[in-house]
């Protein structure tokens, strides 16, 4: 994963800093617009949506169940998730609860 973010940082850097003009710009956006566009590219990305999703859910149920109940009325009265309970699973957000 840090390869990636390496390559992507070297690409963002060479665009941002190039001088090699308007043409070489567009050739390298087109290039990238295709592989972001690509089905296995898609793929990871919905994976990683969901994982993310999962462990946010995760987390905050954990945050709700720890501190949930010791909070003042101003923040649970703000964050609904805090005051469910566990057999409400869906948090609002797309994420589940375990």
């Amino acid at each position: 994963m840090w390869k990636l973010s390496l390559a992507v940082g070297f690409a963002a850097g060479y665009v941002l800093g190039s001088k090699a003009g308007r043409e070489r710009y567009d050739q390298i956006a087109k290039v990238t617009r295709q592989i972001a566009r690509s089905p296995s590219v898609q793929g990871a990305t919905d994976r990683a949506r969901q994982q993310a999703g999962a462990v946010a859910g995760k987390a905050a149920g954990a945050v709700a169940d720890r501190v949930g109940g010791r909070l003042p009325n101003a923040v649970t009265d703000r964050v609904p998730y805090l005051n469910r309970t566990r057999a409400e699973a869906e948090d609002g957000w797309g994420t589940v609860r375990p």
